[in-house]
């Protein structure tokens, strides 16, 4: 597997191995009297001997308070500048029917991608007025079930897809609420942002085409243009890149509110969480803060109503909810230039979670089943995957005795690791646990080897395809 990821700045070594940043862990994480790493009242220890590693764990209470937290931010913040918000859970980071009711209990609706995170959402009880149904793809089926379910948003990717949800909805004899997703030219990371032209990618159209589009959408009696959509890019770590993306789209948003009202405006999400101690984002409420400020300026600069906002976070609600679970097989020793690194294998990989290997992300790994008083070492965890990129930590520090058998802990991976396993070397996926007051049960249960055997078609007793096809 080849990958252009960026390999992580090296970390200096902690001054206590065994401490769990409250930034990094999920809130209320602790060890207990034996040193044991505890999530939601439960030790990992006791978990890994009941459901085995490895493991995804999520803290209930952890996805409930962030999410909470987070609309309660967005509605203080929009409130402030006179208006309303929608906060909407982008299921993409992680979505099982546990998830859904999660969200949905806390008052958020929710974003999918595809027809399959739609079937999740609407089988855990979402209300589809509460949906939004993005996708730069969407079939024609996929429209067709949104339109017939009566999702509450559809959002155009691309031109051609007007005609296609605008016959869905006529063929349906409905009026469909549409978003349009617009490019800003707004590309935003950590604390900073770069702003361009255009934008080379998949998804969206170009900001200058937007007027002639929203035309084509209020040409068609069965579509029902409620406003502009924009995603900007992912860990953003303050408001500032939301703050010169909605400016930009204010400006079409006026020109567009002058033909006929234009009630929403959608900045997508793409808040950062701390993966490592070396990671600051600002407090969602500061974020939410800025960025309303930022519209309620541009509204007053362009002498426009403030519209009703909406904001889809995923990864900033779910993401530090998670831990994964692992035990550590081989280590060794290995001679680098800036010394010893110890390689430390672990029974999962980059088949349940690729976004090292992928983006060249860093996580925090920490000892979960004891304490050490040895000092610390520099060390790479790593999979039991055929490749060389197979890394889950690309560098962190534990005590220098780590060995087989041990227990390790990878904070922060409730976002995008389920999402992105895979069975790549025929491994299964892991079960997904969720803990909360003391106790654990699964919202997604582990795949075991029967199970791939059960798919492979040329493993069955009654191979179809053994007799032959003809033309």
């Amino acid at each position: 597997m080849s990958s252009s990821a960026s390999v992580p700045a090296l970390r200096g070594a902690p001054a206590d191995p065994n401490a769990l940043d409250p930034k990094v862990w999920p809130e209320g994480a602790h060890r207990d009297e034996a040193g044991r790493l505890v999530v939601g009242g439960v030790d990992a220890a006791a978990l890994a001997a009941r459901f085995g590693t490895p493991l995804y764990v999520v803290d209930e209470q952890v996805a409930r308070s962030r999410a909470a937290r987070t609309r309660a931010a967005f509605e203080r913040a929009a409130a402030s500048v006179g208006t309303s918000v929608t906060v909407y859970y982008a299921g993409k980071a992680f979505l099982s029917g546990a998830v859904v009711r999660w969200m949905t209990d806390e008052g958020l609706a929710i974003d999918v991608a595809t027809g399959g995170e739609f079937a999740v959402a609407l089988a855990a009880g979402a209300e589809p007025a509460r949906i939004g149904f993005h996708g730069n793809n969407k079939s024609l089926s996929e429209i067709e079930r949104a339109v017939a379910a009566g999702v509450g948003t559809i959002i155009i990717d691309s031109e051609v897809e007007v005609r296609r949800v605008a016959d869905a909805a006529s063929r349906a004899g409905r009026v469909q609420r549409v978003r349009l997703r617009v490019n800003s030219g707004v590309h935003a990371s950590t604390h900073e942002f770069l702003a361009t032209a255009h934008e080379d990618q998949k998804f969206g159209i170009a900001l200058p085409d937007a007027a002639r589009v929203v035309a084509d959408i209020r040409s068609h009696d069965s579509l029902d243009f409620v406003g502009l959509h924009c995603h900007i890019g992912s860990q953003i770590f303050d408001a500032a890149g939301f703050a010169e993306s909605a400016e930009r789209l204010l400006s079409v948003h006026a020109e567009l509110s002058a033909v006929a009202p234009v009630p929403e405006l959608n900045l997508g999400g793409g808040f950062g969480i701390a993966y490592t101690e070396a990671d600051e984002p600002a407090p969602i409420e500061e974020i939410a803060d800025g960025i309303a400020r930022a519209v309620a300026r541009a509204c007053e600069r362009l002498g426009v109503p403030v519209p009703r906002l909406a904001f889809e976070p995923g990864r900033s609600i779910i993401g530090p909810a998670g831990v994964t679970l692992y035990t550590v097989g081989t280590v060794k020793p290995v001679p680098t230039d800036e010394g010893w690194r110890h390689y430390v294998s672990v029974d999962g990989g980059m088949s349940d979670n690729i976004r090292t290997a992928m983006y060249g992300a860093a996580y925090t790994a920490r000892l979960a089943s004891r304490v050490s008083d040895e000092p610390a070492s520099l060390v790479r965890v790593v999979g039991k995957h055929c490749e060389s990129g197979d890394v889950v930590v690309d560098h962190d520090w534990i005590p220098h005795d780590v060995a087989p058998g041990d227990l390790l802990a990878v904070a922060a991976t409730g976002a995008y690791c389920w999402s992105l396993a895979s069975n790549y070397n025929h491994v299964p996926r892991p079960p997904v646990v969720a803990v909360s007051g003391g106790v654990a049960r699964v919202i997604v249960h582990g795949e075991t080897e029967e199970d791939l055997l059960a798919r492979d078609a040329g493993l069955s007793d009654h191979d179809d395809d053994a007799h032959g096809v003809t033309a």
